[in-house]
């Protein structure tokens, strides 16, 4: 069978995918995008696009459509259960976007194919790479396609980077066995401020409180026995023993749960001569901060233009510098989430210390603004 052939096959069709293949649509370059589920998801993890990511979309048209359909938060706060222990506001960035807006991924996914489809562009579903030669992709169907470069956006458990030989990376020993988290989105009475995402320390593991545009709050928390669908029971137990006393949240309806596991993993590369890594492919870390796949939109965008600088100068370095520039952004965000999971959970006689020190410190104006800077993406 001759293969199709096309400048650059982007493998998934998530945010990244879909962020990737538009903006290389925008720019006229030839692109193919393939993802192997055969309809769109309506479900999905992420629920926040923090202001530097608002920012570098909005060269695909995919900014103000967000902000339209999203809730901001100008307030994203630590606690240890009423304690606040660092107040931090985005008020004062210096960007359009001052505050965390909370949407779905599938919104996010649904806004990006629209600005895909408006260059012209649209998604191949239900094909499942099986094979890499170079840079041709071999599909369970037995279909070909030949591509000049091949974009990995297909997540976590890449088959594109198996295939291409780049090893996953290996988690800290802290924590070999991978972090398991339950979410449910939730509508709830009482608790914090709809306007505020929640960072709760506490000895039995964090937990994350994001209100969603709907009305519902998503949960997340690191749970080691979490179900594959949750009960409104179990989230109501979870935020009793870990979320806000003294105006609790009473839990009325959940909308919709899932489970998922994760280790703190960078990819040993981001490149492999034809492939490419953006996204969860290249990088996988607890949601602690809300930084996943606002990190891997940026590889899109940044990868988009490595890979129109090269198909015009002729020259790989801008794919070489892409490779090296995420990696090291990658290291960073995994880190910063991994140290805060770790602060949320430090064992009970060293809470104390750690609410001190952390509350002390929040009182700098200079630590929150660092911290403001770090959570938004924004450049101090």
């Amino acid at each position: 069978m001759r293969p199709s052939t096309t400048d650059v096959l982007v493998v998934g069709a998530g945010p990244v995918g879909l962020a990737t293949a538009a903006a290389l649509q925008g720019a006229g370059v030839d692109v193919i995008v393939v993802d192997r589920s055969a309809t769109t998801a309506h479900t999905s993890r992420a629920a926040v696009v923090h202001a530097r990511t608002l920012e570098v979309l909005e060269r695909i048209g995919a900014a103000r459509p967000l902000v339209a359909a999203g809730l901001p938060a100008p307030r994203f706060t630590i606690r240890d259960r009423d304690r606040v222990l660092a107040p931090i506001t985005f008020g004062a960035l210096p960007t359009p976007y001052p505050y965390a807006l909370m949407v779905p991924q599938s919104t996010t996914e649904a806004i990006l194919d629209d600005r895909l489809t408006a260059a012209g562009g649209r998604v191949a579903r239900g094909h499942e790479a099986v094979g890499l030669s170079g840079a041709t992709v071999t599909f369970a169907t037995g279909e070909q396609i030949a591509a000049r470069y091949v974009v990995a956006a297909d997540g976590m458990n890449s088959t594109i980077r198996r295939l291409a030989g780049i090893g996953a990376g290996s988690p800290p020993a802290t924590s070999s066995g991978g972090d398991s988290f339950a979410l449910a989105d939730v509508r709830v009475h009482g608790g914090p401020p709809r306007d505020e995402v929640v960072l709760y320390f506490s000895r039995a593991g964090l937990l994350v409180w994001a209100p969603l545009p709907d009305g519902t709050v998503r949960i997340v928390a690191a749970a080691a026995d979490a179900p594959e669908r949750a009960e409104p029971e179990y989230v109501q137990a979870l935020l009793r023993d870990r979320g806000p006393v003294r105006i609790p949240a009473r839990v009325t309806e959940v909308t919709w749960s899932s489970r998922f596991r994760v280790h703190h993993r960078v990819a040993e590369t981001f490149r492999a001569g034809p492939v490419l890594l953006a996204g969860d492919a290249g990088h996988v870390h607890s949601p602690a901060g809300g930084q996943g796949m606002n990190l891997g939109i940026k590889d899109a965008l940044a990868l988009a233009d490595a890979l129109v600088d090269t198909l015009t100068s002729g020259s790989e370095e801008p794919l070489d510098r892409y490779a090296a520039e995420r990696l090291v952004a990658a290291r960073q965000v995994v880190g910063f989430a991994a140290r805060l999971t770790r602060l949320a959970t430090v064992p009970a006689p060293v809470r104390p210390i750690r609410n001190a020190v952390l509350s002390t410190l929040a009182r700098v104006p200079a630590v929150r603004s660092g911290l403001a800077h770090r959570l938004s993406g924004v450049p101090g």
